[in-house]
């Protein structure tokens, strides 16, 4: 219909509005014709995309209905702008004979050829539209339509059968993509006999081959020349599809996620990967079967969405853009000494407390150096954190926060999830109908982190499927004939309740922690929460939870906290260094590290699982190179080796001891920082220490340098210890 019924546009006037507005456009504040520079480009062959904004249409001539119509029928329109553009090429201003390519040759042969066959004498040629040269043949650009910016970005479940052929916005999760394979556009063939070239332009996956060849002379001589078709004559471009799936904020409780198969042709393919957060920008049409399928599927169609456009939201660190503006604000804040603290308060500042383990999740987000041996080992640089504790302490929120931070965050429950739903899973492709692997969801939080909740509801055959990503961080897969490893260096933020659903104390640790020792000792650190009751606390925790919910925000604090957007800022900028420890502190290491053992050695008689191996060893490494990324340090120091340290005291003391040393009486507390001084000086027979020895000894029995200071200062109101001004050195006062 061209529009010679009434309410049915006239696609002669709309062609021509197309060629107007690709002719006349100029953007606001420019001298220049936008899309004629563009076209000019294309020519030259030095671009081979034309991306039309329709946001560019709505500002010309502020013709709305044009706009809408692109978006209601994008099909037909992208169609009319490819003849527009076709029909208002300019010449080349530049020589393309240095960038000439098989077309040019192909076409110049043909013309050739054409122009010999027209000069014999008993030549009887026709003007058949089969032996032109079809436009789609020698076409050079891909036209793709940009969506107005205004476009809301739906989930699966809102795009209805009114959007048949509309140009529609999904926002989704990538969870499969096929191999980019080449699909023919048209088809190219040659008459055995007369030597006669037909062309068949295909416009979807399934075509029937041209078998008669129409020439005059074939019709003439009724010898019904046998057509072969030509694969270096014909036409092909990438074609790829993906599988999106909705997300889980998306879905309704009790309701199944939908998913949506997305055909990807051109330069849009490779651009998204399993695990990727996309809008996809795209028509929506139903699927067109033939011959067998079509009997088979009866009366029943599927829906794909043929992308124009793909936007990712979480890129990697790696892919990040950064500003000058950004990088300046990046610098001065890592010039702060306080960073890392205050980095680590704006993780999740509505939730209250937590400030080691907030801390431990900033270093688990910037991550570790990882090694590579010439010999090939790995050694895994990503840090793998526990959080265990009673319900109700936030373990839950910590996760989702951390999982949407992360530029690749997958959040999944344990009870939820098999063995095979977390490593890879063995599908039969729908297009090729071959076997092929499909990520769980280690593999898709590659290069991220990983986020299990309900840790310890898992079946036991199914967590051990996920020993092998926690250290050697690969998947090794052996099923149906397909034997391969993939990669999966994801860190593994796991968070779990007790044995009896809350801490038990009259119970040994062992008893209450059901997970076994060799999965124990893959984590990095493990800490135990524990919802003890204590007015003062109570009190804190109250006043901060009735405060966010009342104003919606976090309560204030002694400093502006930074919002997730700058926290991947300055983390991207953090993992690009590549820190060392130096030869100096080997020893230092070495020597807190025995300490450690022997400590945990006390424990292991009692039946506790969470002793001291050698992979603390390395995890103590991991948090010190992760800490002097965050100081942005091109070597480890003995500051953040102590702090590792600390930490790591500190995850093993929450296990050791319901009372966690930086809990309980504050006097009691300050007693025993006096007491490891104390005898220090006493056991070497002098009356004073340094400032920096005594901070260490401290930070490494897992006490924090704010703690230390407020010790001395009220021993120093005692008249039992003195500071001099610097800061250098603390003397006993002897009576």
């Amino acid at each position: 219909m061209e529009g010679n019924q009434e309410g049915y546009p006239d696609y002669a006037e709309e062609l021509q509005k197309c060629k107007d507005f690709l002719a006349q456009y100029q953007a606001l504040g420019e001298d220049t014709r936008k899309y004629v520079e563009i076209m000019q480009r294309v020519v030259n062959r030095e671009e081979t995309v034309v991306e039309l904004e329709i946001d560019d249409v709505l500002a010309f001539r502020s013709d709305s209905d044009f706009a809408d119509n692109i978006v209601a029928n994008a099909g037909r329109y992208e169609k009319l702008f490819c003849q527009a553009i076709d029909e208002s090429l300019p010449e080349p201003s530049a020589d393309i004979e240095q960038v000439a390519d098989v077309w040019d040759v192909l076409q110049r042969q043909r013309e050739i050829q054409r122009a010999e066959a027209q000069e014999q004498p008993d030549a009887d040629l026709e003007d058949s539209p089969d032996n032109d040269f079809p436009v789609a043949l020698v076409r050079r650009y891909e036209l793709r339509l940009v969506p107005p910016s205004g476009m809301k970005a739906e989930a699966l479940r809102e795009v209805r059968a009114g959007a048949v052929g509309q140009l529609v916005r999904i926002r989704a999760m990538v969870t499969r993509v096929s191999d980019v394979q080449p699909l023919v556009s048209v088809v190219t063939y040659t008459c055995d006999a007369c030597g006669f070239e037909v062309y068949h332009e295909v416009f979807s996956r399934q075509f029937t081959p041209v078998e008669r060849c129409p020439s005059t002379v074939c019709r003439t001589n009724k010898n019904n020349g046998k057509l072969s078709m030509q694969t270096r004559g014909s036409r092909f471009m990438r074609y790829q599809e993906a599988r999106i799936q909705e997300l889980p904020d998306q879905v309704p409780i009790g309701h199944i996620p939908r998913a949506m198969t997305v055909h990807c042709r051109g330069g849009l393919t490779r651009m998204c990967s399993p695990g990727d957060i996309v809008s996809i920008a795209g028509v929506f049409l139903p699927v067109r079967y033939s011959g067998f399928r079509a009997m088979k599927a009866g009366l029943i169609a599927d829906t794909f969405l043929q992308a124009q456009h793909i936007f990712r939201h979480k890129k990697s660190y790696d892919e990040m853009e950064v500003s000058a503006s950004m990088e300046a604000a990046v610098d001065e804040a890592a010039e702060d000494p306080e960073v890392f603290s205050k980095l680590a308060r704006s993780i999740a500042p509505e939730i209250y407390g937590h400030e080691d383990i907030k801390k431990a999740l900033l270093l688990q987000l910037v991550g570790g150096v990882t090694r590579k041996l010439p010999d090939g080992m790995r050694i895994r640089g990503d840090i793998n954190i526990c959080l265990m504790g009673d319900p109700g302490v936030a373990k839950s929120q910590l996760l989702k926060y951390i999982a949407s931070v992360a530029p690749r965050g997958v959040y999944t429950t344990g009870k939820g999830s098999s063995g095979v739903g977390l490593t890879a899973a063995v599908s039969k492709d729908a297009v090729t109908g071959e076997m092929a692997l499909e990520g769980g969801a280690l593999v898709l939080a590659d290069r991220g982190i990983c986020a299990i909740d309900e840790f310890d509801k898992m079946d036991e055959s199914d967590r051990t499927a996920i020993h092998e990503v926690m250290e050697q961080q690969t998947v090794s897969i052996a099923k149906a004939g397909i034997t391969t490893t993939l990669n999966a260096r994801a860190a593994v933020l796991a968070a779990a309740n007790p044995l009896y659903g809350r801490y038990n104390k009259r119970r040994a640790m062992s008893e209450n922690i059901n997970l076994p020792n060799s999965l124990l000792s893959r984590f990095d650190l493990l800490f135990l929460i524990l919802d003890k009751a204590d007015m003062e606390s109570d009190i804190a925790l109250a006043r901060h939870v009735t405060f966010v919910h009342q104003f919606k925000k976090n309560p204030e604090l002694d400093f502006e906290p930074f919002d997730p957007k700058f926290l991947k800022l300055y983390i991207s900028q953090a993992r690009m260094l590549e820190p060392h420890v130096p030869e100096e502190l080997t020893s230092y290491i070495v020597e807190a590290y025995v300490a450690l053992r022997a400590q945990s050695g006390q424990d292991a008689k009692n039946g506790d699982q969470t002793v001291m191996t050698a992979r603390q060893l390395l995890s103590i490494l991991r948090l010190s190179q992760s800490l002097a990324r965050v100081r942005f340090l091109e070597g480890v120091t003995s500051e953040e080796v102590d702090e590792a340290i600390r930490l790591t005291h500190m995850s093993k003391a929450s296990l050791a001891d319901d009372e966690p040393r930086d809990g309980g009486d504050s006097q009691d507390m300050m007693s025993r920082i006096y007491t490891i001084i104390r005898d220090y000086v006493t056991g070497r027979g002098v009356s004073h220490v340094g400032y920096q020895t005594a901070e260490a000894m401290v930070v490494r029995k897992g006490f924090s340098v704010e703690q230390l200071r407020e010790c001395l200062e009220e021993y120093a109101d005692l008249n039992v210890v003195q500071v001099n001004a610097d800061r250098t050195q603390i003397d006993f006062v002897t009576q």
